[in-house]
Order: C-alpha cells, then structure tokens, then sequence
C-alpha cells in the first residue's frame, strides 16, 4: 500500500518525529512478522500465540501502558497509538488488530480499578504476551444494554459463584483471562460488577462462532456453570462495575473510528493501484471522469473524517471530550468506511468480489464496525441525549 498517512502526519500540527519512529518500528514488525501470513490466518480462524510475544518484544502491545507493569508510557500519547493502528492496518485483515490488541479493552478495568496485587499478577503476563486477556459484557439477551445483564455472580462465603453466558466475545477461545460483566447486586446499573476470571477454571466452556469478517480473529460464546471466583479477583467495588465499563467505551470508539480511516485508506490504495493499471475502452481507468470523481471523493471523505479523529484524540489527551463527540464520530467513521469499501470495489469490479483482494475483506467488514463497540443508532441516540434533544 502507499502510505498516505505519511504525509498527513508531515503536515499535521499532531504528529512529530516519535510518531514517524513508532510508524516505522511497526511497519518493520508487519513486513516480517505479519503481511506473509494473514492470509493462512484467515484460513485458520485465528492468530497464532507466539504472535503477540513478537509484539510485545516489538513494543505493540505496551505502548503507553505504565512502565511498572511492562509497558512503555514515557513520552508516548495517544497519537501515538493512533499511528499504530495505521500501520496494523496494512494487512486489509480488520481481525488482526482486534484479536491482537484485545488487551486494550480487557486489561485497562484492571489498570484503573484493580487491587495493586492484581494489576502485577496480570498485567506483567499480558503485556509480555505470555497471556491473552478479554472482555466478556455481551450476552446472548441483549448487547448495549448493559444494565440488563443477566449474568449473576453469588457470594457463598469466601467465593463467588458464577452463572451465566457471554457472547460475540473477542479471542474468547484463545484468552486466558476474561474481563467479566456480572451481576452482583439488584436490577439496573447499581448491581453491576466486573470480575477477572480465568479461563481454566472448572465450569468455564467456549464455543468457537464463525463470522462474515474479522476471521483471523477467534470469537467464541462463553459459558459459566457454578464457576467459582475468590472474592479478591473482583474488579473495583461490588457493585461498581458500571465506572469501570465506562471507561473504555470512549478510547473504544475512537479506535474504531480511526481503525475505519486507516482501512478506508488501504481500500483507496487498492482501488487507486488498480484504476492507474487496469485498461478499459483503450485507456486506464483512471483516465475515466467517473472513476477520478469515484477516488477522490473517497478521498475527500476519509480526509474530514481523519481531522474529526485528530480533534478527538486531542480532546481526549486534554481532558476536553464528551460522549456525544466520541458517538458521532464512530458513525461517520462507518459510515465513511462503508462508502469507500462499496466505490473501491466498484472500481476493482469483479476482482473486487474474489478471496484475497483487500477490498473483498474489508467490504465484508464494514457491518462489524457499525454494530460493534456500539451500532449507529445506539451511538446517534446517546449523542442525541447528551446534546440534550428530548
């Protein structure tokens, strides 16, 4: 792919040397370790282990992580994290980033709430990539609403006693740890809790799902049969689970939404590449009016949507976000990618609908990015309520 952020990190007022040095440091790890095999991974449904060691010993995983628990936070932000994910996205494989990073949903709950004892039992052991942590909140009743969950987990003496199902879990069937959303308290959002649970523990099954996109990344449903937890791996206070899940659903959506302009680019490039090569009618195709309108109208979009990104991840460094922001711009990020996916295959034409073009993959990738970490009328609802139109 051709590396159009590049020059947008050269021109914008947000991006410096460091961020052009951890864009290189993972473009090397994607070349060597990554670009030859997503293809087979795809095939297998999954990544393989020793993969996240390599990003770890690569500096992917902990990258502003504190440093006393593995990670690496000096002088790094959030735009740094950023240009890591436009670097993951040159695969064209959305499943990587998810299944590979997924300590970035599972592993802050504990990070913020966490007993001290905790975060050194875990954290160490995942930012090496010696262990795979997720997030369980999901369930097979219901999705966004959280407050609904049925999971329950009982006190019965010095344990807790865990029933109940997850599901759409992100590396559930490789994690060995789980980030749980359950029920410890009444009905609604006062009776929530999080609890880390580990996946070998008795009464703890996983069912493989196999989905549209992202298959390089397993996903499973998660059962708990009289599971038992000692109380010391509950995360935070009881009942106060809510704070915690919180927490990630703002830097979730801003992943996301930049995770869409990234692939969004690495669709453009393909279509691009494609368009200046093919021939049709005695010409290029890019010597066509139509397609030219097609390319840079996609670029256009994924332009304004990039700068909306930038502005938030500032707001967030600054303490300056709000809900709503974070809402509206993982739907025009979709939104946006939807638009891109559909005219760049319009462009590759048949190729466009044959295994192993990027274009094909992240087309069938779209709709994972517009239900998942929250669908666009659920985003566009809580941004109406928050701008305060009831």
């Amino acid at each position: 792919m051709t590396h159009s952020f590049d020059a947008w990190r050269a021109r914008s007022p947000f991006y410096d040397e460091s961020h052009e040095a951890v864009a290189q440091s993972v473009r090397r790890f994607m070349a060597q370790h990554v670009l030859p095999f997503i293809d087979q991974w795809e095939i297998d449904g999954e990544l393989p282990r020793d993969l996240h060691k390599k990003a770890a010993e690569a500096g992917i995983l902990g990258l502003n992580y504190p440093e006393e628990y593995g990670g690496h936070s000096e002088g790094f932000d959030v735009f740094h994290g950023l240009t890591q994910t436009e670097e993951m996205a040159a695969a064209g494989a959305g499943g990587l980033g998810a299944s590979l990073m997924t300590h970035g949903i599972g592993l802050p709950p504990i990070l913020a709430l966490g007993s001290e004892e905790m975060k050194r039992r875990i954290a160490p052991q995942v930012l090496s990539g010696e262990k795979l942590i997720g997030l369980a909140i999901t369930e097979p009743s219901g999705g966004s609403d959280v407050a609904q969950l049925r999971t329950k987990a009982t006190r019965e003496g010095n344990k807790y006693v865990v029933n109940g199902s997850k599901m759409f879990i992100t590396t559930g069937m490789r994690a060995d740890y789980l980030t749980v959303a359950v029920r410890t308290g009444g009905p609604g959002i006062p009776g929530i809790s999080l609890m880390l649970i580990e996946t070998d523990r008795p009464g703890v099954s996983r069912t493989r799902l196999d989905k549209m996109g992202w298959r390089c990344s397993d996903t499973a449903a998660i059962h708990f049969d009289n599971v038992e937890v000692p109380p010391e791996n509950l995360i935070g206070p009881e009942n106060g689970g809510f704070a915690g899940i919180m927490r990630n659903f703002n830097s979730e959506r801003l992943g996301m939404a930049m995770g869409c302009c990234a692939m969004a680019r690495v669709a453009l490039s393909e279509a691009v590449e494609w368009a200046t090569n093919r021939e049709t009618f005695g010409k290029r195709l890019a010597q066509h009016q139509s397609i030219r309108i097609k390319l840079a109208d996609c670029a256009r979009q994924i332009a304004a949507t990039q700068s909306w990104v930038d502005l938030a991840a500032w707001q967030s460094r600054n303490g300056k976000g709000q809900p709503a922001d974070y809402a509206m711009l993982k739907v025009q990020a979709t939104r946006m990618l939807e638009h891109v996916a559909r005219e760049a295959a319009q462009v590759l034409g048949g190729a466009s609908y044959i295994t192993g073009s990027k274009v094909e993959r992240i087309y069938r990738e779209v709709r994972v990015n517009a239900i998942g970490g929250g669908s666009e009328e659920i985003m566009l609802d809580l941004a109406g309520r928050q701008l305060g139109y009831t």
